[in-house]
């Protein structure tokens, strides 16, 4: 029996019924052999880490554009704490870590420079729009590893589809729009937990918001500090999703309707915060200039890029800004509209 196989075994004695064995997965598009050592979800996981669009979330702004400042978070620190969040639920229901981590760690790999206010600029440009759950989809299916994608298995992919909210429901009603599975639940509501408690701190740090600005009603039943807010969440998680015999992930309603609240309260604040907004609405005008020109000039952006099989220029332009970190994208741009000084040799 391989490595692979014992912890396969494992996983169907200790797991939940409910939980997502590595043995039972639906498999990838393209069939692959099994490995001796890591099971299905383990590999996705690896593979997710290891792909270039990973690395490059350093670089990309989660709330704050180019803060000065070593402590505020980045898109790869969010990544990280959901991973972490969604980690300890999943332990603490007995799902399947190995699967929840995979989705954890991917479900952002498409998010713009810039945040969302680079999505929003693509989902204004780009015929028939932009969302950054399908273009992580898309880095996973198509984009990485020179075109062949990293043919992650279905669940892992069925997560990373599924894991967004925007301003609507934690955890939708309707069972096409939820993950299928538990794990893909765990994330979604991981992902609310770590972005809304690191932006009230980093908004906190920037002066954005003061702690006393959370109302009464939401620190009652969260908590106060950043630690505190976290654990109540996660707590509530465990125990909420037990008491339904896991049947889904979900949140109590007490605690359900406190992070509706700070929610609204992080949109008012600072989402939507002028101060905040004004440096990114300067970010957006310069995504609409790179879009407009390598939508003139696609050659110039594709010269040392694989040509995914779905060519249409406007594909690609979007593809290749989608995929910029704020850096890159701000480089770029003086390059191509800043005049530079003549090189006498």
């Amino acid at each position: 029996m391989s490595i692979r196989e014992q912890t396969e075994d494992i996983e169907r004695q200790f797991l939940h019924a409910n939980a997502c064995l590595s043995s039972r997965s639906r498999g990838r598009a393209r069939p692959e052999k099994e490995d001796d050592i890591r099971t299905c979800f383990q590999r996705d996981r690896d593979r997710i880490i290891h792909c270039k669009a990973f690395r490059r979330l350093k670089q990309k702004t989660q709330v704050f554009l180019a803060p000065k400042g070593d402590h505020y978070r980045t898109r790869l620190t969010h990544v990280l704490e959901v991973a972490q969040i969604a980690r300890t639920i999943a332990r603490a229901l007995r799902l399947n870590e190995d699967l929840t981590e995979a989705i954890a760690l991917g479900h952002d790999l498409g998010h713009t420079p810039f945040g969302h206010a680079g999505e929003e600029v693509l989902d204004e440009l780009h015929p028939g729009g932009f969302d950054h759950y399908k273009q992580s989809l898309r880095v996973v299916d198509v984009l990485e590893k020179d075109g062949r994608g990293l043919n992650l298995t279905h669940e892992v992919r069925d997560g990373i589809l599924k894991h967004s909210k925007g301003r609507g429901m934690i955890m939708p009603e309707s069972e096409k729009d939820r993950p299928a599975t538990l794990e893909g639940q765990i994330v979604r509501i991981a992902d609310i937990v770590a972005y809304l408690n690191h932006d009230l701190d980093d908004a906190v740090r920037a002066g954005v918001v003061k702690r006393a600005d959370v109302p009464g009603e939401i620190t009652r039943v969260i908590g106060e500090a950043y630690a505190k807010r976290i654990d109540s969440m996660v707590r509530d998680v465990v125990a909420a999703s037990l008491a339904r015999n896991l049947s889904a992930v979900v949140l109590s309603e007490e605690v359900g309707r406190a992070v509706y609240a700070l929610r609204e309260l992080m949109f008012r604040s600072v989402y939507e915060n002028p101060v905040v907004r004004a440096e990114l609405d300067k970010a957006k005008g310069i995504l609409r200039s790179l879009y407009a020109f390598y939508s003139e000039h696609p050659e110039g952006a594709f010269k040392d890029v694989p040509i995914p099989r779905d060519s249409e220029k406007h594909r690609l332009v979007c593809d290749f800004i989608a995929g910029m970190t704020d850096p890159f994208a701000l480089m770029t741009y003086e390059k191509l509209f800043f005049p530079q000084q003549w090189k006498v040799m």
